[in-house]
């Protein structure tokens, strides 16, 4: 059975699961949870890290060196049990390393650590990925946290995503969850997106490029939510329509494309680590008051 860590500050206290090293709760002093509860009547992720690919690959398969394995949506790492490796009153990481069942679907030698931390009212989580291998590995590297909507305190409220950019990146779409390779026009306005659980009657909204580098998740007039990122320069937004979360997930690598190679190394936007190389991925979270 996976077991749980809780670190807490005056601020805030979070719980992760030893399985995918997915935190389970983001919790106010008060008492306010801004963390989706799993409910598996939507939905029953909470804030799934996504490892060694983002999205589906085609027919569920990728190939590596010209060899073909078996892929799932979103990787292994979120269906795997973590090993807790360091943790203090605020702070709890967790690793996972190559085995016979990773080598199985993905022929390399790597070590996946997830850090969660905590800093007066923000979380920083944080993915290290190391190649221990003796060739290149690549790789696609996301998180996908379900944040509550309405935001605690904003029931009946307009909700909306700002761009700290100001920019109006393009929409991408999927199509039987595969990339399709249409621009479509942004639904961001100098920056600015008011949510609608209709837009999502679509799946998720993907925005490759151009979304910058944090954004505020708020409610009219308040609260607010305000997240940074670090080397992930894809973003996604999705929901289960009509569900009360919203997804706020920034990726470095997305779905296979619609029509396009199921090669592992020519997935859009992923990485590729040349052996001994280590690489950081994180967002932080900071809470309104």
């Amino acid at each position: 059975m996976p077991s749980q860590t809780r670190i807490s500050n005056p601020y805030l206290t979070v719980d992760v699961s030893s399985l995918g090293a997915e935190m389970q709760a983001l919790t106010a002093a008060d008492g306010r949870s801004f963390l989706w509860n799993g409910d598996a009547a939507f939905w029953n992720g909470r804030s799934p890290v996504l490892f060694p690919m983002v999205g589906k690959a085609p027919e569920n398969r990728i190939s590596v060196d010209g060899r073909s394995y078996e892929m799932g949506q979103h990787g292994f790492a979120r269906r795997s049990e973590f090993t807790l490796a360091a943790s203090s009153a605020t702070m709890c990481r967790y690793e996972l390393a190559a085995s016979d069942a990773t080598r199985a679907v993905y022929p390399f030698e790597f070590l996946l650590a997830v850090e969660h931390a905590l800093n007066g009212r923000a979380l920083t989580v944080a993915a290290d990925v190391e190649n221990r291998d003796e060739k290149p590995m690549p790789f696609g590297l996301g998180f996908h946290s379900a944040f509550v909507w309405p935001i605690p305190g904003a029931v009946g409220k307009a909700h909306t995503i700002t761009l700290d950019n100001g920019a109006e990146p393009a929409l991408t779409r999927l199509e039987g969850g595969l990339v399709k390779p249409e621009k479509l026009p942004s639904p961001f306005t100098a920056g600015k997106l008011t949510l609608d659980h209709a837009m999502f009657e679509a799946d998720a909204m993907i925005f490759p490029e151009g979304a910058g580098e944090g954004l505020t998740y708020a409610a009219e007039g308040g609260p607010a939510l305000k997240f940074s990122f670090e080397n992930l320069p894809n973003l996604a937004l999705w929901q289960k329509p009509g569900a009360p979360f919203i997804c706020i997930e920034p990726w470095h690598g997305t779905a296979a494309e619609l029509g396009g190679s199921d090669d592992l190394a020519r997935r859009p936007y992923g990485m590729v680590l040349q052996p001994g190389e280590k690489a950081r991925f994180a967002f932080a979270v900071e809470l309104p008051e």
